[in-house]
């Protein structure tokens, strides 16, 4: 199971704090990007990351829970992004989003939060993420209607991953579950350590 770090930060200075930090256990780095329109709250400017010292060492993984995502899709590549993942609650076209994701050479997943029905996702689609609770700065706990959710996909055969609340208490049972990756943020550490 991969063990990702995630920054989630409305300030750059913070964000490159926590990157310097996680970048010596994992070359992937997931940046989320709030766009105030999708949840309450703006994430720092997404560009800032090409001035992250040795940036090319890192793949980046971009989670963007914003309006309309394939118009991040530019940004994402002028940053040297490995992979996007776009929260579908605003996106008008799913096939749309992946294809041009795919045809820029770059790895795409599809995000649902938890309200959100799992349906139509397009046959190139390479991760589905699934939010483990309701997107945004808030802190909130696991909502147990992503239990199902994980057993229903890994039935289909997707890669699976999970963002939101993982633990080291937690972590065992999602990977029991068949989920493939976890994306962690405040937990990171601990995480990592019970998994050594």
């Amino acid at each position: 199971m991969q063990i990702i770090p995630t920054v989630f930060e409305k300030y750059f200075e913070k964000a490159e704090g926590r990157i310097k930090k996680v970048r010596e256990t994992s070359r992937w780095i997931q940046v989320d990007v709030l766009d105030n329109t999708f949840a309450f709250g703006k994430t720092f400017e997404l560009e800032l990351l090409n001035s992250v010292e040795n940036n090319e060492e890192i793949l980046w993984d971009i989670h963007l829970m914003v309006k309309e995502p394939i118009k991040w899709l530019e940004k994402c590549l002028f940053v040297g992004a490995s992979r996007v993942i776009g929260q579908v609650e605003m996106m008008a076209d799913r096939e749309q989003f992946v294809a041009k994701a795919k045809a820029e050479g770059l790895e795409v997943g599809l995000g649902f939060d938890v309200d959100t029905e799992i349906s139509s996702i397009p046959k190139e689609t390479d991760l589905i993420l699934l939010m483990a609770r309701k997107a945004g700065f808030e802190e909130k706990s696991i909502d147990e209607r992503v239990c199902v959710a994980i057993s229903s996909l890994v039935s289909m055969g997707k890669m699976v991953a999970i963002d939101g609340g993982i633990t080291a208490e937690n972590i065992q049972a999602f990977e029991k579950a068949g989920v493939e990756a976890v994306y962690c943020g405040s937990h990171y550490g601990e995480v990592i350590h019970a998994n050594q």
